[in-house]
């Protein structure tokens, strides 16, 4: 099987996009990549486009807009993973031979006039009843602190780290630089997580250009390979989602660990899936960049931060950019990609050379019945 690299990457703003709709939004992110790659549009020869919300034919009608048709054509829905599952998507038809050049693009908009938050499902009794994702991460860092004594400090830490990140990225619409006291006196959302411990509601699209191994050079000097994709879904258990770790993380981490021939303390930074402070320390500890427990800790002592054991979320993650649930998963691999070839800029990780990009989606009692994604990735 070939070996599959990402050539060129595209993303918009991350940010409320009131009067641009979502097929325009995916066509600039679409586009973006398709310039950065140096690949002519007739080139490219699948496509996968991941979104939750966005109704029939997405991928076919963002396409169109560039005049991109006649292609195999994929349309992801996988919760916050539908990105993720995107790119694992091309990635998979690349090695098995059926394309050498693809796209996988991810976009979403959620922002509303009178705002909001992800739309309910119309069949989940209990998220219509309440158990909605706040309250969900909320019973999460209940359970984590009442274990292992994690503190609301540590975690006010976390997002104070993250949005330093997004004040650095042009992708993030943050400005300013926010304090431990700013984010425990933030309006309360779910006790114990506040307005500041939670992500913004934001609309945006990203998009990544992969290639086989036969053809990738022929484009850039500076390929970035994917070492290992794996998609994997959750197990029945006694708490679903809210529980101090994720089952389906750990052993799609593990899988992808093996894949890549690497272990933990390879990776250099992570984008991890962060919509909630509690859960980007959780998955410290589900990733293996740290034992169960101690990811307060590694919080108190900076492991995660630049120049750290391993810099987690430097583009300022979920927490700063914001979720848009089908962008998310592209917009870490396009993340990676220019990390790993030294273009981040102000949030660059000295030194990058293996990238880790993680995503969850979905969850309800009994049941974690949704994806979690893992792509490790060499430059």
């Amino acid at each position: 099987m070939s070996a599959v690299h990402v050539i060129g990457a595209g993303m918009t703003q991350f940010k409320p996009h009131p009067t641009v709709e979502v097929h325009e939004l995916a066509r600039q992110a679409a586009w973006a990549a398709i310039e950065s790659s140096g690949v002519r549009p007739e080139d490219i020869e699948l496509a996968y486009a991941g979104h939750a919300y966005q109704g029939q034919c997405f991928a076919q009608k963002v396409l169109l807009k560039i005049g991109m048709t006649g292609m195999p054509v994929v349309n992801c829905e996988n919760a916050c993973a539908s990105g993720a599952s995107a790119v694992w998507g091309v990635v998979n038809a690349i090695k098995a031979g059926q394309a050498d050049i693809g796209i996988a693009i991810g976009a979403e908009k959620l922002a509303s006039a009178k705002g909001g938050f992800t739309p309910l499902v119309a069949d989940d009794l209990e998220s219509s009843m309440g158990r909605v994702m706040p309250s969900v991460f909320s019973m999460m860092a209940r359970k984590h602190m009442d274990r292992y004594g994690t503190t609301l400090d540590q975690l006010a830490r976390i997002a104070v780290k993250n949005r330093r990140g997004g004040v650095r990225n042009p992708y993030s619409p943050w400005r300013d630089e926010i304090t431990v006291e700013d984010v425990l006196a933030a309006p309360m959302i779910a006790e114990p997580l506040t307005r500041l411990s939670c992500c913004p509601v934001s609309d945006g699209a990203a998009a990544v250009i992969l290639a086989s191994d036969r053809v990738a050079r022929r484009y850039t000097a500076r390929p970035v390979e994917v070492r290992a994709a794996i998609l994997a879904s959750g197990i029945r258990n006694g708490a679903g989602m809210a529980d101090d770790h994720s089952e389906m993380t750990i052993r799609a981490a593990r899988r992808a660990y093996e894949v890549a021939g690497i272990g933990p303390e390879d990776v250099d930074l992570c984008e991890l899936h962060d919509p909630f402070t509690i859960a980007e320390l959780v998955h410290y500890e589900d990733l293996g960049f740290c034992a169960p427990g101690e990811g307060g800790r590694g919080v108190d002592e900076g492991w995660f931060d630049i120049g750290g054991r391993v810099a987690v979320s430097p583009s300022g993650g979920l927490l700063a950019r914001g979720h848009p649930l089908g962008a998310t998963g592209v917009a870490q691999i396009a993340e990676m990609f220019w990390q790993l070839r030294g273009e981040a800029g102000e949030r660059q990780v000295p030194g990058a050379r293996v990238g880790l990009a993680h995503t969850v989606g979905g969850g309800v009692t009994q049941i974690e019945a949704g994806a979690t994604s893992v792509h490790i990735l060499v430059g």
